[in-house]
């Protein structure tokens, strides 16, 4: 299987359960790996036969920015859905740290697969 990705998308958004983090904006980090044949487009050079990582920053960017879910958990779920139902891969690999969520941790977060491997 082919992998598009798209990794380090920074986004601010409003997430987390506590009071004060429903009052600010907090930058989290997503990684996305896409289950693609990239084959067609590798013989054409034709942006039109491949998964345009642009669209996806852009529709995910965009969905994540306008979110306030509580859970982390919950966004990678609405994330992994939007790019199954949206754009023409089978399978996606969702990633979503909150940096800093965690005292000592430079990293936490979710990482979810979904959809079939072929």
């Amino acid at each position: 299987m082919d992998i598009i990705f798209l990794h380090d998308l920074k986004v601010d958004c409003i997430i987390g359960v506590w009071e004060w983090e429903r009052k600010i904006r907090q930058t989290i980090v997503i990684d996305l790996d896409m289950g693609f044949d990239i084959r067609k487009a590798a013989s054409s050079d034709d942006l039109a036969d491949t998964l345009s990582y642009k669209d996806v920053s852009k529709r995910v960017s965009s969905f994540v920015a306008d979110s306030g879910f509580q859970l982390v958990e919950k966004l990678a779920e609405e994330v992994a859905a939007i790019l199954l139902d949206e754009f023409p891969i089978r399978w996606c690999r969702v990633r979503i740290n909150k940096h800093g969520a965690v005292r000592g941790a430079g990293d936490v977060g979710v990482l979810i697969e979904r959809g079939s491997r072929p």
